[in-house]
């Protein structure tokens, strides 16, 4: 079978096309970025934050997740979504199709900034931490946060004889320990 690929002169390396896209892909989405966060820098976007740009090069697809301190509002990501692709069109760097999508990241995408983590405090949290090497699940209600890590709190059932009791552990928890976490929604009648 013969491939008919673009071989790009690196130095002295012959390379395959295909083994371009990541860094241009990563290009592109960096370049987006920019114009997210300049875009952020005008007033009324003081509180809201950039989480991620990904782009697909396949359908050529560009996904802009951000948040807000206060809140998002449809309106807000409707009028940030214009203003990124007007920005887009004017560079052309991503063609005449493509597809832009901006949104919050959703309830079930991990916290990854300590302004989420904030914006959660009293909510409950799955968090997966590495200790020793090992992932270890824990559940709790996210209770504080500071720049240094989070604070949850949760019931522990212990035997105390011939009783078993519960006792309300705290747990903190650094930023730099934490792997995961995940806002758990309950949807339990009180």
């Amino acid at each position: 079978m013969h491939h008919n690929w673009e071989i790009f002169e690196r130095g002295n390396k012959n390379v395959p096309s295909f083994f371009l896209s990541k860094p241009i892909c990563k290009m592109k989405e960096l370049r987006i970025e920019k114009f997210v966060l300049e875009l952020f820098e005008e007033p009324g976007y003081e509180d809201y934050y950039l989480l991620e740009v990904k782009h697909n090069p396949a359908n050529n697809k560009v996904e802009v997740f951000l948040d807000s301190d206060s809140g998002l509002s449809l309106g807000a990501t409707s009028k940030i979504n214009r203003n990124l692709q007007e920005r887009i069109d004017e560079e052309g760097f991503l063609g005449e199709k493509y597809i832009l999508d901006v949104s919050s990241p959703g309830i079930s995408k991990p916290l990854k900034l300590p302004r989420q983590f904030t914006k959660n405090i009293g909510r409950t949290l799955e968090i997966t931490t590495v200790e020793e090497g090992k992932n270890v699940r824990e559940k709790g209600i996210l209770t504080k946060v500071d720049e240094e890590g989070i604070v949850i709190q949760y019931d522990k059932k212990e035997k105390q004889g011939k009783k078993k009791i519960v006792k309300t552990i705290e747990r903190n928890i650094p930023f730099s320990a934490i792997e995961k976490a995940i806002v758990k929604v309950s949807f339990k009648k009180s």
